[in-house]
């Protein structure tokens, strides 16, 4: 093993250890930093040797390359946080990445969808729940728990999938969840969702079921039901309510959560709580997606807008 990888795997090992990043985060900056360093090997250099002009030049091949500016923006923060732990270790004198400013990228408005398409998705989700035997009946049930608890709490769906059961224990009005970094938050359950989890529950629990340590356990290699499955039955109950399967994903859900939740007044300091977002900026792009639903408005109904 080179000394470059050595560096990397200590770096992710400490993010995984002492911040608590999650998998899929380790993943990404492990890919990011992999390119990083077969490009200093182009160069005949390597992290510890790297400097500024090899940063600058790393960022003008990336955007070369076409990768989007959120990419780049990505790959930069992996390397700038390699760096400060390589300092920080004795490993490098000082950081090249000092000075180079992250590619300016628009943030895009999250995608969401209006009340009524949510309620349609819902409602077939229910209709599904009240057919079908064996097997289908018990994956109907749960895809409508799930969405009914999604779009109830705004939870991430890595959250969502891989609730343990012992989340039921205590008061069954809210859930204990274990987000990002290892923190914890309260979040609540309305009475649709709770009454879609007593369905589920009493089909999973009855006689000759066998018990298990997750709330949607499945054959996967993680043992719960895995984020591509449930956005795929997700996508096929959009089709059954009319709606285009494209615009209906879990995150989708999550956003319709938020949105709804500020349109109806709730202050943004509650929604990014229960959204277990750790900066407020993160949820101040949900009053956004407010202001141009509103712009929108004005100008198809409002009787001068189109004359003008």
């Amino acid at each position: 093993m080179s000394a470059a990888q050595r560096h990397i795997d200590a770096f992710l090992e400490m993010l995984g250890i002492e911040r608590g990043a999650s998998a899929n985060t380790i993943e990404a900056y492990r890919r990011d930093l992999a390119q990083y360093s077969a490009f200093l090997t182009g160069r005949h250099t390597d992290l510890v040797a790297a400097r500024a002009s090899d940063i600058a030049g790393w960022l003008t091949a990336a955007s070369t390359a076409g990768l989007s500016a959120a990419t780049r923006a990505r790959g930069l923060s992996a390397v700038r946080q390699l760096y400060k732990f390589l300092v920080a270790e004795g490993h490098v004198a000082a950081d090249p990445t000092h000075g180079h400013a992250g590619p300016r990228k628009q943030r895009p408005l999250p995608k969401t969808l209006s009340v009524a398409e949510v309620d349609r998705l819902i409602a077939a989700a229910a209709r599904r729940a009240e057919t079908g035997e064996g097997i289908e009946h018990l994956r109907a049930l749960r895809l409508y728990c799930l969405i009914e608890m999604l779009y109830a709490t705004g939870m991430r769906v890595s959250e969502l999938v891989s609730l343990p059961r012992s989340v039921l224990a205590g008061d069954a009005r809210v859930l204990t969840i274990k987000g990002k970094g290892g923190r914890e938050r309260l979040v609540p359950l309305n009475a649709a969702a709770r009454s879609a989890l007593d369905r589920y529950l009493a089909a999973t629990t009855g006689e000759g079921r066998i018990s298990t340590t997750w709330l949607f356990p499945s054959k996967s290699a993680q043992g719960h039901l895995t984020r591509q499955r449930f956005a795929q039955d997700l996508k096929l109950v959009a089709e059954e309510a009319g709606l285009d399967p494209e615009r209906v994903s879990p995150h989708v859900l999550r956003h319709a959560f938020a949105s709804h939740l500020l349109d109806r007044g709730a202050d943004l300091r509650s929604v990014q709580q229960l959204l277990g977002h750790a900066d407020i900026s993160t949820t101040e792009i949900y009053t956004h997606v407010l202001e141009e639903r509103l712009k929108k408005l004005v100008h198809e109904h409002h009787p001068l807008a189109k004359k003008r």
